[in-house]
């Protein structure tokens, strides 16, 4: 996922990922660490690509602000088409992965997903606890525009699409 896909992140946010990542809590990001972060957001790089892109083998807290921003802007670039690029393809990738997604939690393949089955689905990925039970039907009907008690995949995608941008 893109970092332009997510919310901006607030100091305190990237403070604390920052000090998780420090496993050594030297107060630096080896490359490694970093790398960590990335491929968790699905940006792929070695180690020698990494460094050239950074410019060092570690980064302080400041220079990892300075890093994520960097990421922010030239997302922000290739979205506005600043670099030519068409975005078609990302799109499609994105449409793609949210089907399969979907998908995931349309447990019984009706084109629907219920309360039940997000809660089966998260019972599997052991998210599940008694908090959860109204949650998954709070979800579902914070999100359930047509109000039939279900989510249709135009739905789901309106869902996913507005908690990660």
């Amino acid at each position: 996922m893109l970092f332009s896909n997510m919310c901006p992140l607030t100091l305190n946010d990237l403070q604390r990922i920052f000090e998780k990542l420090d496993m050594n809590s030297d107060g630096f990001l080896s490359l490694e660490e970093l790398n960590k972060l990335l491929e968790k957001t699905g940006f792929k790089f070695s180690l020698e690509e990494l460094e050239s892109l950074v410019g060092k083998k570690s980064l302080n807290f400041s220079e990892f602000l300075f890093f994520y921003d960097s990421m922010l802007k030239q997302n922000s670039e290739e979205e506005k088409g600043v670099d030519g690029d068409n975005d078609d393809d990302e799109i499609e990738d994105v449409e793609s992965d949210l089907v399969k997604a979907f998908k995931v939690f349309d447990l019984d393949g009706d084109g629907f997903i219920t309360s039940q089955e997000l809660e089966c689905v998260l019972k599997r990925l052991g998210m599940w606890d008694e908090r959860s039970c109204k949650d998954c039907r709070t979800m579902i009907y914070s999100y359930d525009t047509n109000l039939d008690g279900k989510l249709d995949f135009q739905e789901f995608k309106n869902m996913m699409l507005l908690t990660t941008s």
